[in-house]
C-alpha cells in the first residue's frame, strides 16, 4: 500500500512539474510580447503564409488579420506570376479589402510570400496605408526557393519610424520542425 501511494505521489509530482515546464516554456516564448497587444497580418495566395501566420498567432495568442486584395488573382499560377511581376516592376498599387486599424497594436508580425525578389504588392499596400510610428514590425516570409531577399529592409523603408526586427524565412510551409523553428525565432527576437 505504501509503495502504491508513493508511486502515485511520484506520478503526480512528475505531472505537475511537466505542466509547470510547459507553462514556463510558453511564457518564455511570449517573452517581451506578454504585455503587448500583438497582431499577425499576412497575405497568402497558396496558403503557405497563412499556415505560418496561424502558427505564430496560436503561439502568442495574438489577433490575426488576412490582407486580401479587392481584385482577386487568377487561379492559374503562371497568370498570377505574370500579373505580380508587372505590379512589382511598374510599381502598380494594389487595393486591399477592409483595412484594419492598427492603432491598438504594439507589435505587428507581417507575413508575405516572396514574389519577384520582394514582398507581395498587397503587403506593400498594407504597410504604406498604415502609420507604424512607434510600432514594432516583425516580418515573416514564405518562399519557393529564393529566400527572404531584402524584405525586412523594404518593410523598414516603407514603415517610417517603426522598429523592424529580424524576420523568419521559411521554404514553402516548412517541415516537421517548423514549430520548433518558430519557437527558437520567437525566443531570439523577444
Amino acid at each position: 500500500m505504501k509503495k502504491t501511494a508513493f508511486t502515485i505521489f511520484l506520478i503526480l509530482v512528475f505531472l505537475v512539474g511537466a505542466a509547470y515546464s510547459i507553462t514556463l516554456n510558453q511564457n518564455s516564448k511570449k517573452g517581451a510580447f506578454m504585455d503587448k497587444k500583438v497582431l499577425v497580418a499576412y497575405f497568402s495566395l497558396s496558403g503557405n503564409t497563412k499556415f505560418v501566420a496561424q502558427k505564430i498567432k496560436d503561439k502568442l495568442n495574438a489577433d490575426i488579420y488576412e490582407i486580401k486584395t479587392v481584385k482577386k488573382y487568377p487561379n492559374s499560377y503562371n497568370e498570377t506570376v505574370e500579373i505580380a511581376k508587372e505590379e512589382i516592376q511598374k510599381n502598380i498599387p494594389v487595393e486591399i479589402e477592409k483595412p484594419i486599424d492598427i492603432t491598438p497594436y504594439d507589435v505587428i508580425f507581417i507575413g508575405t510570400p516572396a514574389w519577384w525578389y520582394t514582398m507581395a504588392p498587397a503587403v506593400k499596400t498594407f504597410i504604406l496605408n498604415n502609420n507604424f510610428e512607434g510600432k514594432t514590425i516583425i516580418p515573416f516570409v514564405t518562399h519557393g526557393g529564393g529566400g527572404g531577399y531584402k524584405i525586412k529592409e523594404e518593410m523598414h523603408q516603407y514603415a517610417k519610424n517603426a522598429t523592424v526586427k529580424e524576420g523568419f524565412v521559411v521554404y514553402s510551409r516548412g517541415n516537421s520542425s517548423l514549430d520548433n523553428e518558430i519557437d527558437k525565432w520567437l525566443l531570439k527576437i523577444k
